[in-house]
């Protein structure tokens, strides 16, 4: 009996009820982390391991693969950051007007990409960027006269078509951030706007832009990581790690191709302490310029 009551008292019931999401954390998270960082500093081999102090880190300085590997996953999350705020913002804020009919069925619609796998939906793009004839994209660009092109095999064009694929994926999730936080608005605040005189613009920009700062912080913050981290799609649209002249080889592309394909489990850790670390400093980065950590005014 005073075990039963130990557990329904209402100091303990919390502890209770995070002990899940400690555990998973601490086993799935914590640990990993802990091992590659300590994996980092190690020349890991079939036989024996070895401590190598930072000659792992040293000799990623100095690796030009890695360091186009660096600048193609920047110029993604760039490129992302630029596509997948304004535009799932403004199709949010036309979701939530009266401006737009059949809502439910264009929120499917723009949702429904993300539920589709990525292998499936990586198979399906190379193959509408494919070199010959019979891609969608050469079809369409000899119908406009310009005949075709080897879409996969230049460095604009292979991420023009992996920035189409993220969009794709991508716009309807963002979309519903945005939505949410829509609904978190007041009314009458527009109310008020209206009263005054204000033009649809005025109230995007000087209440529904402000309002949303917070949502747009946290679309902001996972598509930092997830430009930087970007792996599979890549994959998925060159068939395999091998991209020409590695124009679609990415941070998380090169882990695996050191650590599975190589076997080099020591430097592929360094590779993913770099990625931590880098996506760390652009993440604290944006949200002390946005204010995040500041204290509220009384």
């Amino acid at each position: 009996m005073k075990g039963k009551n130990f557990l329904y008292s209402q100091k303990v019931a919390p502890y209770v009820f995070v002990m899940p999401f400690i555990a998973s954390f601490l086993v799935f998270w914590i640990y990993p982390l802990i091992t590659a960082f300590t994996m980092s500093f190690q020349d890991i081999g079939a036989i024996k391991t070895e401590w190598i102090g930072f000659d792992n880190y040293t000799k990623l300085l100095k690796d030009k693969v890695f360091m186009i590997a660096v600048a193609n996953s920047a110029k993604y999350m760039f490129y992302t950051l630029l596509l997948l705020i304004p535009f799932p913002m403004l199709f949010a804020v036309l979701m939530d007007s009266n401006i737009v009919k059949a809502k439910g069925v264009w929120k499917a619609i723009l949702y429904m990409p993300a539920l589709t796998s990525v292998v499936i939906s990586g198979t399906l793009f190379r193959l509408m960027f494919s070199e010959y004839k019979t891609g969608q994209m050469n079809v369409i660009s000899e119908a406009l006269g310009f005949g075709t092109y080897k879409w996969l095999k230049n460095g604009w064009s292979g991420m023009l078509a992996l920035l189409v694929l993220c969009c794709w994926r991508w716009t309807g999730v963002n979309m519903l951030y945005f939505i949410s936080g829509l609904k978190g608005i007041d009314s009458s605040l527009y109310e008020a706007a209206d009263i005054d005189g204000a033009s649809p613009w005025q109230k995007f920009w000087y209440v529904t832009l402000p309002l949303l700062k917070p949502t747009t912080i946290y679309v902001l913050t996972i598509s930092v990581y997830a430009g930087l981290a970007m792996f599979l799609e890549s994959y998925m649209l060159w068939a395999g790690n091998s991209s020409p002249n590695n124009i679609g080889l990415t941070i998380v592309g090169y882990l695996y191709k050191r650590g599975i394909e190589k076997n080099n489990m020591g430097y592929a850790c360094a590779v993913g302490v770099v990625l931590l670390i880098v996506a760390l400093i652009i993440n604290f980065a944006q949200l002390i310029l946005n204010g995040t950590f500041k204290k509220e005014e009384d």
